[in-house]
């Protein structure tokens, strides 16, 4: 009778696992576009620091991933539990601020001038000598990136979320926490790849072998080029995101998208793209401008209470 019980209680531990290993793919394709935009969006983030400091700059960030993961996954069990309604509002407000940042970088670089950056060149360049400067150039650097990892993290547990709908909350939580580990791993160590490929390529263009030093050479010149690849990527991923989070919170807006798409047969993956794109840039848009407006209200009423 106990062998029998036991016999029962593997074969249901069995199927368990069988059931999020299926699962766990299932979400891994429906996330793919998403992880993409998260290791572009940070491989950017971590850019500009101290080459020394790269690896550390990347592990306090991986470290913050890790804790957003560690909140954003029993916060989703407990929303997918006790208020379902909630999972798409939270995540428009994540949308919109991913919209807004990249609107941001986008305004510094279409409208600062070349005195302007220089002085931030200047800056950076201060930073780097002085000791404390350079502190809280990291720690500002680390904030955005785990600020911003938060987001794409929030989405990606919202549609593992989905994928494990009507599943017992055994295997939501497991799935949920697959997927969040193998994700965050994953990520960052492309990302400290990414930020280390210089220093691989000048260790190859240092050994004896022609081989080795004309390979080490194409990453020298590959690596500025990769990185401000990945810096024009990381701003249109906060579009794309941003702006795809939105369309499929506003339901005429995503069936207007979808039916455009769907018209367009083989390029309709493009066009929902391109529709995404422009909805995110208008939203970011919109609210940086609010935004200035209500800083420059600020600093009227403090002008005239400064008077008085």
């Amino acid at each position: 009778m106990a062998a029998a019980s036991l016999l029962a209680l593997l074969d249901d531990i069995t199927t368990v696992l069988d059931d999020v290993a299926v699962l766990t793919k299932v979400a891994a394709k429906k996330t793919a576009g998403v992880l993409g935009d998260d290791l572009a969006l940070n491989a950017q983030q971590v850019a500009g620091v101290r080459a020394d400091r790269e690896l550390p700059v990347v592990w306090s960030v991986a470290k913050g991933s890790f804790i957003n993961k560690a909140i954003l996954v029993p916060a989703a069990l407990l929303i997918s539990a006790f208020a379902p309604w909630l999972v798409t509002p939270l995540l428009m407000v994540g949308g919109a601020f991913l919209c807004f940042e990249g609107a941001e970088k986008l305004a510094h670089r279409l409208f600062h001038s070349a005195e302007e950056d220089a002085q931030d060149r200047a800056e950076l360049t201060e930073a780097l000598v002085q000791g404390e400067d350079l502190v809280v150039f990291e720690r500002d650097k680390i904030k955005g990136a785990v600020r911003t990892d938060f987001i794409l993290s929030a989405e990606i547990i919202a549609i593992t979320l989905g994928a494990v709908a009507g599943t017992s909350l055994t295997t939501q939580a497991s799935v949920l926490t697959v997927v969040a580990l193998v994700m965050t791993v994953g990520v960052y160590g492309l990302v400290a790849g990414i930020v280390k490929l210089d220093d691989a390529g000048l260790a190859l263009s240092r050994r004896a072998s022609g081989g080795a030093q004309r390979l080490g050479r194409a990453l020298l010149v590959a690596a500025p080029w990769l990185m401000r690849g990945l810096a024009v990527a990381g701003t249109a991923a906060m579009f794309l995101v941003g702006g795809g989070i939105l369309v499929h919170g506003i339901a005429p807006l995503h069936h207007a998208i979808t039916d455009a798409a769907h018209a367009t047969g083989a390029a309709g993956v493009l066009v929902e793209m391109l529709g995404n794109a422009l909805v995110g840039i208008a939203a970011g848009v919109l609210l940086v401008a609010v935004f200035q407006a209500v800083q420059r209200l600020r600093g009227v009423s403090r002008g005239v209470s400064d008077k008085h």
